[in-house]
């Protein structure tokens, strides 16, 4: 069964109710006609008060924050070779490297956490390396894995006990010499010959490996149990048993565990690239969020690597769009604003509506699956217009998204007038909030003739808070002025009551833009334009039409 891919349904930078409510509401339309992908609501930016009182109102969590759509760790092709215990031999670890063709093997303890790394390149150098016949010793070797890897049996002593002390010595000499290179605790390799097994009984060594099938006596097994000897029977003949047995330490003694070089899923790859360019193993290990060894990932994965996937809703301005919009694959937009700077490699499926909320369109959506809504979406989708359209005070409104809101009341069980007041009440409570978080909750940009802006709003039922307001913005917009390439900064003061709004602004032409576009004057440090409420359909579509006049 393919693994589903997982699809990110996301708003603009900044979001608002609408932005917010509709990618929860077609994240879970999408969930319930494709059962291909898992599709996921995100958010690009901190919920205002506005959005989390409706969110709380129905019960629904806020979705995941999503700040960067870069290609990660996790987009890779992550290759699961399996990790191993330090305590497994070099010949078994070389079996699992070839089954699983893998040049790099990862070391982990028993929770999973990465211990240390061996590679091909490790283990052919430990085995050109084994000059020293005390290598077994040293590096304190099992007496079962000695047996495993010269394919023999251990038939007394404790096969768990450690080769910990002496060297390693074959016995091809004549019994009267053998015991005069034999040392207390060697481990020994030995023929057939009784005389050979009995004469290292008597050296006390530690260990003695038998081959070519050969079985010893029975007062060879007595003496050597009294002894603490271990005998090993191996069907190899002597010349294998030798060339084989230094594969049998445990591979903790080769591998690597300091400055080991690993990635964690969430890295971006665009920070990692440069690391695995500069050193150059075949194989970098890859930890999740818990620090467990999860697989390993090589330069070569770079090049297969899948692009996020996501739908965007509420937007399609490339300087709205969440960070890095650019390295993600962008499957669908639904939106109500003006075409923006967004391209896309291929066709998508791009539904724009002259309507007053995307939430309408989503609406519209339900209805043409024949999909029921519930309370909780219906809420979340009658929320949303009701904040983009002010209560249906905004320009922007049509007759649509008056129809759909009272569709989606009647489903959520409220009644508009006073939810809205709650609303909007919640939204435009600016106490305790630094003037920053206030300037920024709704700040977008905009590019016109090659001309950058930004336009910030706060819409309030209180007349006096806006009063209030308007005295320490100009600092903000000054700092904002002049980053990213923005020349100009203004804001909106919008009283929902008197649906009306004051225009602050800064930056070289700011001012005449304003008064070019609407025949206004500056009075007390702004500009009042009576009726104005909508960013979107009555202030970008003036200041555009001003600034490409000016330009032609």
């Amino acid at each position: 069964m393919a693994k589903q891919r997982k699809i990110y349904i996301i708003g603009h930078k900044n979001p608002d109710t609408d932005s917010v409510c509709s990618a929860i509401a077609y994240a879970e339309l999408k969930n319930r006609l494709n059962k291909g992908n898992k599709y996921a609501a995100k958010r690009a930016g901190q919920i205002n008060e506005e959005t989390e009182y409706v969110l709380k109102r129905f019960g629904v969590e806020a979705p995941g924050y999503l700040s960067d759509v870069g290609t990660q760790v996790k987009d890779m092709e992550i290759r699961e070779t399996p990790g191993v215990e330090d305590s497994i031999s070099i010949k078994d670890a070389w079996a699992i490297m070839k089954q699983t063709s893998a040049v790099t093997l990862p070391i982990t303890k028993s929770d999973g956490k990465l211990e240390g790394l061996i590679t091909t390149g490790d283990i052919a150098k430990s085995y050109m390396d084994a000059h020293d016949n005390y290598f077994l010793s040293n590096a304190k070797t099992q007496y079962r894995s000695i047996a495993n890897t010269v394919e023999g049996k251990v038939v007394t002593g404790n096969p768990h006990g450690y080769f910990v002390k002496g060297k390693v010595v074959i016995g091809a000499a004549h019994p009267d010499k053998l015991g005069e290179f034999l040392e207390e605790d060697d481990l020994v390799i030995l023929g057939d010959r009784h005389e050979d097994h009995l004469c290292a009984v008597e050296q006390n060594v530690s260990c003695m490996i038998v081959c070519n099938h050969t079985e010893v006596t029975q007062d060879i097994k007595e003496a050597a149990e009294k002894n603490q000897c271990v005998i090993i029977e191996s069907a190899l003949d002597t010349f294998s048993v030798a060339r084989l047995i230094n594969q049998s330490i445990p591979v903790k003694h080769i591998m690597k565990k300091d400055n080991l070089i690993t990635f964690q899923t969430d890295d971006y790859t665009d920070n990692i690239k440069d690391i695995m360019v500069k050193n150059r193993h075949r194989a970098f290990p890859v930890i999740n969020k818990h620090g467990k060894y999860i697989g390993t990932v090589s330069r070569r994965n770079l090049l297969g690597m899948k692009k996020k996937q996501l739908i965007l809703v509420d937007h399609n301005e490339k300087t709205q769009a969440v960070d890095n919009i650019d390295s993600a694959e962008i499957l669908e937009i639904i939106d109500h604003h003006r075409l923006g700077s967004l391209e896309t490699l291929q066709p998508i499926m791009f539904r724009n509506q002259p309507v007053g909320c995307t939430a309408t369109i989503l609406y519209q959506m339900y209805v043409e699956k024949s999909l029921e809504i519930s309370p909780q979406i219906a809420g979340l989708l009658c929320a949303a217009i009701i904040s983009d359209t002010l209560m249906f005070r905004s320009p922007t409104c049509t007759s649509s998204d008056k129809m759909a809101a009272g569709a989606l009341a009647l489903i959520a069980g409220i009644n508009i007038e006073e939810f809205a007041k709650e609303m909007f009440t919640a939204g435009s409570n600016l106490k305790g909030k630094t003037i920053e978080v206030i300037f920024y909750q709704d700040f977008k940009r905009f590019t016109s003739d090659k001309v950058n802006f930004g336009v910030g709003q706060i819409s309030s039922m209180n007349a006096q808070e806006l009063k209030d307001l308007k005295k320490r913005l100009l600092p903000v917009m000054k700092h904002e002025c002049g980053k990213n390439g923005i020349s100009m900064v203004f804001f909106m003061l919008t009283d929902i009551l008197e649906e009306s709004s004051e225009i602050l602004c800064y930056g070289e032409g700011s001012g005449r833009l304003v008064e070019e576009s609407f025949e206004v004057k500056e009075k007390d440090g702004g500009y009042m334009l009576p009726g104005v409420v909508s960013r979107k359909k009555q202030l970008i579509p003036a200041f555009i039409g001003t600034l490409q006049q000016n330009n032609n």
